[in-house]
């Protein structure tokens, strides 16, 4: 696959070298996306030159607005299952490359089993060329339907390796084994963070995830769709949060892998409830069959991120989903918004 490049300006390295010092270069893969644009926008404002690389098949080019222009952001079009092209080399490289929600990952199930292995072993093989560190997000699917709650590092997981998720489930598993691998087999500094449910704004209005889901329902007055008898429960992280915690890791010495969530349960009904009282919709509850291997809670133990990162989440629910449903609304009312469906589709 030929690669396709956009600089939105170019790279200023002279300029850093006459100020008396060289920037920190990093590569974000997928970062186009709903992370990995609020990533690259951090790494840039933090000073560092940041190359995006996105296929663009769930990530979105108006995601990266706020870039344009910038002299120290560079976007590369490139599905990472393919060989890199040639980027020069990297102090940091983030993989977040694969889509997150079950409607998108689903769609093309090898694609993404290939996205989660392949894509780690071509920006693995970066990282060894480079001397980088390298950061893999993980995801709390690595659990599956947890037996044991909340979840902790060391549980080893409770996941059909056949299921409608497994594409997901077992090809980030599958991307943890590789990163600890190419840690003892070459020495590759590695950073693993399993990250669970997190939500706010560049969320695609039909990603089918449950916050995208009942805001986008909410705001046009629909029932909100609620799979199950709504007593699931997840801990909803903000994307702010999410990104503090991406900075720290990779500024420690802690491999991991090591939790990313908000500790804070909620069910799904109450969540509904919620983004109703706080879009003051009329919208009704209606209740559909859960998903094959949907898991019915979902909560991490950050004890060893809150002792070794002194980091806890400091966006509470509410305010987030008040943030995200500002952002849902602008879009909506937009001429130029995305392709919203009908109705939203699947599960958390």
């Amino acid at each position: 696959m030929r690669s396709q490049l956009i600089q939105f300006s170019e790279l200023r390295r002279g300029a850093a070298r006459e100020a008396g010092r060289i920037k920190r270069r990093a590569l974000v893969a997928g970062g186009a996306g709903f992370l990995g644009s609020h990533l690259c926008q951090r790494l840039v404002a933090d000073g560092y030159d940041v190359v995006c690389m996105d296929n663009l098949d769930t990530g979105r080019l108006e995601n990266l607005s706020a870039l344009v222009g910038n002299a120290s952001f560079q976007f590369v079009q490139h599905d990472v299952v393919h060989a890199l092209p040639p980027l020069g080399r990297f102090d940091e490289i983030y993989n977040l490359a694969c889509p997150a929600s079950p409607p998108h990952y689903q769609r093309d199930p090898i694609h993404t089993m290939k996205t989660s292995v392949l894509g780690a072993l071509n920006l693995l093989d970066k990282a060894v060329d480079s001397g980088a560190r390298i950061f893999q997000a993980s995801t709390s699917e690595v659990y599956g339907d947890p037996s044991v709650h909340p979840q902790p590092e060391s549980y080893l997981g409770n996941v059909n390796t056949i299921g409608p998720r497994a594409c997901y489930d077992e090809g980030k598993r599958s991307a943890e084994t590789l990163f600890f691998d190419y840690s003892r087999s070459y020495g590759v500094d590695i950073r693993v963070g399993r990250i669970f449910n997190t939500y706010g704004p560049r969320m695609q209005p039909d990603d089918g995830r449950v916050v995208s889901n009942f805001i986008v329902q909410a705001l046009r007055g629909e029932d909100i769709t609620i799979y199950g008898d709504g007593s699931q429960t997840r801990s909803f992280c903000y994307v702010d949060d999410l990104i503090e915690f991406f900075i720290r890791l990779m500024r420690s010495n802690l491999v991991g892998p090591v939790n990313i969530g908000n500790p804070v349960e909620f069910t799904v009904r109450e969540l509904a409830e919620i983004v109703i009282e706080l879009t003051g919709s009329s919208s009704k509850l209606i209740f559909q069959p859960l998903p094959a291997d949907d898991p019915k809670q979902r909560r991490p133990d950050i004890s060893l991120a809150r002792r070794e990162l002194d980091w806890t989440p400091a966006v509470d629910l509410r305010a987030g989903l008040g943030r995200t449903i500002e952002y849902f609304d602008g879009l909506m009312r937009s001429p130029d918004n995305y392709s919203i469906p009908a109705s939203a589709s699947l599960a958390s």
